[in-house]
């Protein structure tokens, strides 16, 4: 199970910090992800880690604005996201898979928390 939290409102310009607790199994040698959707948008990756060694992955549009990484004696992972855009906004799911190989479709993932949503005003 798949816990998202830490979403909210914030200006253009600010922060937020998303967390993803996971329970009830162990997720090593999975592959975690932050996908997102927008009203009215496909849904789209955003960030990923290998919860092994750590390996982050990010799409081109949170690139340098937002940080994944994971706590694997809490098995928790977070997302940092700073500098925010209104573009930003939509629900926040972190999801998973089994194995470690790089996955950005919605469909490649096993897993689902119930999402948060981010709200970003100009």
């Amino acid at each position: 199970q798949l816990q998202a939290s830490g979403g909210g409102l914030v200006q253009a310009g600010g922060s937020l910090r998303l967390s993803c607790a996971a329970s009830g199994r162990t997720f090593t040698n999975s592959f975690m992800g932050w996908i997102r959707q927008a009203p009215g948008k496909e849904s789209e990756f955003v960030a990923g880690i290998t919860w092994n060694l750590g390996t982050a992955y990010y799409a081109d549009s949170v690139k340098g604005r937002f940080t994944i990484s994971r706590d694997t004696t809490k098995n928790v992972v977070y997302l940092q996201m700073d500098s925010l855009k209104p573009e930003d906004t939509a629900v926040y799911y972190c999801a998973a898979r089994t194995g470690v190989a790089f996955a950005s479709s919605q469909n490649q993932y096993r897993w689902w928390g119930q999402g948060t949503q981010v709200t970003v005003s100009s």
